[in-house]
């Protein structure tokens, strides 16, 4: 088995152009019809309606303009993401998220997106042992998304969580949460390098999650031990590692066995380039989009 891979981006990847004007939405979509991108993800950053990115309370106008600048671009709108958080004992405030997530299925289908990530908890470094936390809280999450999951299903989208955000970032409570779900249209967004700030190593859950796969992201970290002083801009994983986006082939996570382990999937379909490095976002998406072809082409 070879998997067949359409590489494009994350809008995330722009978002220092994207945030301080430099670059609009139309223009990021320009610039992906000209590069060697074959499609853009759009991640929703917050619901405000004046927002680069589509959300929720957008004007429709220009949500329809959106949907008709890529398509006359010839750039396919792959994936729409989009936060939420189903960590909650609140009923009505669960309610809320929930119909919240289904209005950004029926942007996704104004869109004529056909694949949707929602997060299922906010971003929560927890400290110390959360398995209890996540076990108290596994039920509304699944209820949650799996009411949410069969919305999209009437609308012919699939549906996914990512391993994002410390709190569902690692492999096993990914499957956990599909196999809880248990509906055809929910899967999951698989970012090769997340994988990482909870410390696991990627090639290794690549491979135990590549079979949910709905979509891939191509991601690089630069990786120095707990010990270090690496000075600003760094964060930390779980385990006090300090981690810095890099462009993806340059940082430390070993991608050339993650391709491999692409390749040896029956995965196909598309996969995001999404940048958190220092440099010119261009610069790093161009660079990275050349550097990921060539570690699977190679791999």
């Amino acid at each position: 088995m070879t998997a067949d891979l359409s590489f494009g981006f994350s809008s995330y990847s722009f978002h220092a152009k994207l945030s301080t004007g430099e670059m609009t939405l139309p223009q990021v979509i320009d610039w992906v019809a000209a590069s060697e991108g074959e499609h853009l993800e759009l991640a929703v950053l917050g619901d405000a309606a004046d927002s680069p990115i589509p959300t929720i309370a957008s004007d429709p106008a220009y949500v329809d303009e959106i949907r008709a600048r890529a398509e006359s671009a010839g750039v396919p709108l792959s994936n729409l993401a989009v936060g939420a958080n189903f960590l909650t004992e609140d009923e009505a405030e669960l309610e809320a998220q929930i119909q919240r997530v289904q209005q950004y299925v029926d942007l996704a289908e104004r869109l004529g997106i056909t694949r949707m990530r929602h997060d299922v908890v906010a971003h929560r470094g927890l400290d110390g042992d959360d398995t209890p936390l996540f076990e108290q809280a596994l039920p509304s999450i699944v209820a949650a998304s799996k009411r949410i999951a069969q919305y999209a299903a009437t609308k012919g989208i699939t549906t996914s969580l990512e391993n994002h955000g410390f709190f569902v970032q690692a492999a096993d409570r990914v499957r956990r949460i599909i196999h809880a779900v248990d509906e055809p249209n929910f899967r999951t967004t698989l970012d090769v390098g997340n994988f990482v700030c909870v410390d696991e190593t990627p090639e290794v859950s690549v491979a135990q999650n590549l079979p949910y796969a709905m979509v891939v992201h191509f991601k690089d970290f630069y990786i120095r031990p707990a010990d270090a002083d690496p000075g600003e801009g760094w964060f930390r994983s779980r385990g006090g590692r300090h981690l810095r986006g890099a462009v993806v082939g340059n940082g430390d996570i070993d991608l050339r066995a993650v391709a491999r382990a692409i390749r040896a999937s029956d995965f196909s379909g598309y996969a995001a380039i999404e940048f958190e490095g220092w440099e010119d976002c261009l610069l790093g998406c161009e660079r990275g989009l050349a550097n990921a072809r060539r570690l699977f082409e190679t791999a």
